[in-house]
């Protein structure tokens, strides 16, 4: 897991190719202008859903992994807490190899407040789970960008 302030998403670049690629458009481009659903960057490597989302009580929240893909998460409207869990104490349940995502049971680690300000990058297999509700607006306007690996 990465989390830091989206002024500092610069200073990642150099670990992945299609990393590099998608946080060259997140900085270049207002987010905000994203049309909802899927904006294509560089095919199937590079892409960022834009979508509404309804924060939740974490009790309501489950784990998720992706195998494939690692996420950058940022909200454009509203804060959410994604909290991530240990993979090393890590139950996954099926594999959705279409939608490479697997619900999973793990132990907590971390909880990130993330907001229009910050930004957090979960791995391939890291146990994460986002959509926690910190305040009473739980409304949410969130862009996720898939980053293949």
């Amino acid at each position: 897991m990465i989390y830091d302030k989206l002024i500092n998403m610069g200073l990642y670049k150099g670990m992945n190719k299609n990393l590099d690629t998608a946080i060259d458009f997140i900085l270049s481009h207002d987010l905000n202008e994203l049309p909802m659903g899927k904006t294509v960057v560089d095919g199937d490597n590079v892409y960022i859903n834009v979508m509404d989302a309804k924060a939740q009580p974490v009790e309501e929240r489950a784990y998720e992994i992706h195998k494939n893909y690692m996420d950058i998460q940022m909200d454009l409207i509203g804060v959410e807490r994604i909290d991530t869990g240990d993979c090393t104490r890590m139950n996954p349940g099926e594999y959705n190899e279409t939608k490479d995502v697997a619900k999973a049971t793990a132990e907590d680690l971390a909880g990130c407040i993330i907001g229009p300000e910050n930004f957090i990058i979960c791995m391939p297999n890291e146990p994460h789970k986002p959509n926690i509700a910190v305040t009473e607006d739980v409304i949410l306007k969130k862009a996720v960008c898939k980053v293949h690996i």
